[in-house]
């Protein structure tokens, strides 16, 4: 957009429209009171002198800086970028810029950088955090208005994908192969999203006595499933479960280079579904987490927040399986 003349301001719109400054300052800033008479008014003066109003002084006025803070665990995670891209997209849609901060999975990390950029913010939203439990709940108190992805606490707005139910699907469909010695890849321990996963490993093994699955300590990025695939290929498993596709890649990867092709003698079962799952060789079995959605509607609980309105239900998304080339039955 072409910057106004030097010179021109919000007298000169004022003295064209014939009006005050502040009802200039009102109706360029869409304060229901002013007459949609004078509104046009004032802003046919604005277009015809080419004034925007500065953004600072809009955020003066406004007492808003029409930006909210979102801080994720790790932005080299495609499903965190997938997150990032549903929120910024719907915000922006209202007028709203985003500020993102990367704590690089650290709880340190992640407490300095909530309490910073919630001051230089309208709202915060903390996506997927690493935080305790007990110290989530006393943060959020003093960081509202603050959404939860992938986390609960207490009243606060939450979207959430259920992991839980998800994983036990990987782990029925596996068991449907004739998988009966099954290894998952842990991520981070502190994760609550790793919790939920053990949950369905727990609840699964209770009523499969006949299946064995075994927990190996792993990580949330490639290097860390390639440095598992010896101790995966060494415990007679037929089929790993990864805590994220990154992972189940970097398995994949370093599995058939050991030659121990996929799914023949290994099935691997990624998680999340990122835009590269379908294209590895062979194609990658997951669940597709429907994170483009998590981030629009943490954004539309944000706005609610924002506009006074009542908060809304906490809201779980289901991700679904995609079963493709890399699950096959069991060897013999």
């Amino acid at each position: 957009m072409p910057r106004p003349p030097k010179g021109v301001t919000i007298n000169d719109v004022a003295a064209k429209a014939g009006v005050s400054l502040s009802t200039v300052s009102r109706a360029l800033n869409g304060n229901p009171t002013v007459d949609p008479a004078l509104v046009a008014r004032v802003q046919d003066a604005a277009a015809e002198l080419n004034y925007t109003a500065s953004p600072v002084a809009r955020s003066l006025v406004l007492g808003r800086t029409q930006t909210v803070a979102v801080v994720v665990p790790d932005l080299g995670n495609p499903t965190f970028q997938a997150i990032l891209r549903g929120l910024s997209r719907a915000a922006a849609a209202d007028d709203y810029h985003v500020l993102v901060a990367d704590s690089a999975e650290s709880v340190d990390e992640e407490r300095v950088l909530a309490a910073a950029t919630r001051r230089r913010t309208d709202g915060i939203v903390l996506c997927a955090p690493r935080l305790p439990q007990e110290e989530l709940e006393r943060l959020v108190g003093g960081l509202r208005p603050v959404v939860l992805v992938n986390r609960s606490a207490g009243a606060t707005p939450a979207v959430r994908a259920d992991y839980r139910s998800a994983l036990a699907d990987e782990l029925a469909h596996l068991h449907g192969l004739g998988h009966r010695r099954i290894v998952f890849l842990a991520g981070v321990a502190r994760s609550v999203a790793n919790a939920a996963r053990l949950e369905a490993i727990a609840d699964f093994r209770a009523a499969h006595p006949d299946v064995v699955v075994d927990e190996l300590p792993c990580g949330v990025d490639f290097d860390a499933g390639a440095a598992s695939a010896a101790a995966v290929l060494a415990s007679g498993a037929t089929a790993a479960v990864a805590f994220n596709d990154l992972v189940a890649m970097g398995l994949l990867s370093a599995a058939q280079s050991a030659g121990r092709p996929v799914p023949d003698d290994l099935s691997i079962v990624g998680f999340d579904d990122i835009p590269f799952a379908a294209y590895t060789t062979p194609p990658l079995t997951t669940a597709a987490v429907p994170a483009t959605e998590l981030g629009s509607q943490a954004w539309e609980r944000m706005r609610d927040l924002l506009d006074g309105a009542e908060p809304r239900e906490p809201l779980w998304l289901r991700p679904q399986l995609v079963a493709r080339g890399s699950t096959g039955p069991a060897p013999a």
